[in-house]
């Protein structure tokens, strides 16, 4: 298999067969817990104004995300996995805009298999690439893509997930390690800053047992992440 790890948000990818795009703080994760808490599906929106556009076709939907990291005003959830397991989203469905992330997924749609994650669901993805992806096609193309364009916490992640696919896998331990340390984790335990929790991190780090993975498919132009059973 050949694996390419790619950092970033704004790039241009050859066509593979697998792409994984990677956002642990925290974009990837609110996706996870969205899911978790009962989330249909969560549409993918590269800016503020066409999540309000898309928000006039699908009423019911809820907007979610951030810009720079911050609530966005007339959303009705932010990009806090404390906050997303708090809500009531049995039956609901996202529109989701966030800064590196979404950006990057949007820039990732040229594979056979679209996955986001952060590490929350960092080993089921990889165990669904070998245990599914790669009983169709032994020898696939995969971009693992950390969005965040210069800190380590995605990229610790891609790391972690290349490792678990060419059986060199580091401990989770490190993982977590090099999360806690990432320059965008530091503004989360800064007293001056709080609108950020220090509880998102808590969140981010946790490596959950799961029975599905998110995968994107793309319906009418229209990026959709979708929870597939593993």
């Amino acid at each position: 298999m050949k694996i390419q790890i790619i950092q970033g948000n704004d790039h241009q990818l050859e066509d593979a067969d697998v792409n994984v795009v990677i956002d642990v703080i925290r974009a990837f994760t609110v996706a996870h817990y969205a899911f978790i808490n009962g989330a249909n599906e969560i549409i993918l929106v590269g800016t503020v104004d066409e999540a309000f556009r898309l928000k006039e076709t699908y009423v019911d939907y809820l907007l979610a995300g951030e810009v720079d990291g911050l609530p966005i005003k007339g959303f009705d959830l932010d990009n806090s996995p404390v906050h997303i397991q708090q809500a009531d989203l049995q039956g609901k469905s996202l529109i989701q805009k966030t800064t590196n992330g979404v950006k990057a997924a949007l820039h990732s749609l040229n594979a056979k298999h679209i996955l986001v994650t952060g590490f929350s669901n960092a080993k089921t993805t990889a165990e669904y690439i070998k245990n599914r992806i790669m009983k169709e096609n032994s020898d696939p193309s995969i971009h693992i893509i950390a969005s965040h364009p210069t800190d380590d916490d995605d990229l610790a992640c891609a790391e972690y997930i290349a490792g678990l696919l060419n059986n060199t896998c580091g401990s989770a331990g490190d993982v977590v390690k090099r999360i806690e340390a990432s320059r965008a984790a530091q503004k989360f335990y800064d007293p001056n800053n709080p609108e950020f929790l220090r509880e998102d991190i808590d969140w981010c780090i946790q490596e959950l047992p799961s029975d599905f993975v998110m995968k994107v498919r793309v319906h009418e132009r229209i990026p959709v992440i979708e929870r597939v059973s593993v």
